[in-house]
């Protein structure tokens, strides 16, 4: 929201529209005042405003196969439907595209993924787990979370959760649900 439209606002205002000082005419002399100046109602909207809240909740896929990965992010933002999608970062296989798992694509997805809200992190499984627990451990992912869930229903619960508005309490929340989805 803008100042100019929080100061005119007569509901933020009390009452009816600011009007803008008007400049005087290029004729006319000015003084400069002889004490200090006085907020105007557009300054006093501008400061009372609260600072800008963090971005959406984050989420990384970290898996073996960076196909894996990248189609498992595929079907968690399509299925977010209409809307504006969280982001999602994958950290895919090695960095030669090989099968495994890389410290250096998890660091960079996570720092991808980040908006200051939080990012979860869901693993396929063995090293990859095993790589974002060290990152954790060493302090790297100050911004991460490693969530204990399937990774595509993980997956799909968190991107939609995320992209929903939810915090990372509810993304968190949402993503170790998936464990408890029966299937049949």
């Amino acid at each position: 929201m803008t100042a100019l439209y929080e100061a005119t606002d007569p509901e933020r205002t009390g009452g009816a529209p600011q009007e803008a000082p008007q400049a005087p005419p290029e004729d006319t002399p000015t003084k400069a005042p002889a004490q200090a100046p006085v907020e105007t109602p557009a300054q006093a909207a501008l400061e009372a405003q609260p600072p800008t809240a963090p971005g959406r909740v984050g989420v990384v896929l970290v898996s073996h196969s960076r196909d894996l990965a990248a189609a498992t992010a595929g079907l968690a933002t399509a299925l977010v439907g209409g809307g504006d999608p969280a982001p999602v970062a994958v950290a895919g296989g090695l960095p030669d595209g090989g099968i495994g798992t890389s410290a250096e694509l998890v660091r960079a997805a996570v720092a991808e993924a980040g908006q200051g809200a939080g990012v979860v992190v869901l693993c396929d499984m063995g090293s990859a787990v095993l790589t974002v627990k060290s990152l954790l451990g060493g302090g790297e992912l100050t911004e991460a979370q490693l969530v204990d869930a399937p990774f595509v229903e993980g997956a799909v619960a968190a991107v939609v959760t995320a992209s929903a508005g939810g915090d990372l309490a509810a993304v968190l929340a949402a993503t170790e649900d998936a464990r408890t989805y029966r299937k049949v």
